[in-house]
């Protein structure tokens, strides 16, 4: 099964996506390991985003 190059850029910034998503409900939530967990999840996506050409910005706790 063959993936296409935009499929993966799209799962690639979808996944980003709700990383942020993740992080944003976490700080909601006000629970520190819920938050830390959430950024490592970020920092992870928008690394692999980056390793495949994406320009992403890796806007996490205290930081837009």
């Amino acid at each position: 099964m063959e993936v296409g190059v935009g499929t993966v850029v799209e799962a690639l910034l979808a996944r980003v996506q709700a990383a942020r998503f993740g992080l944003a409900s976490a700080l909601e939530a006000e629970d520190p390991y819920v938050v830390a967990v959430a950024q490592d999840e970020l920092d992870d996506a928008v690394r692999l985003a980056r390793r495949h050409g994406l320009d992403v910005k890796a806007a996490g706790a205290g930081e837009e």
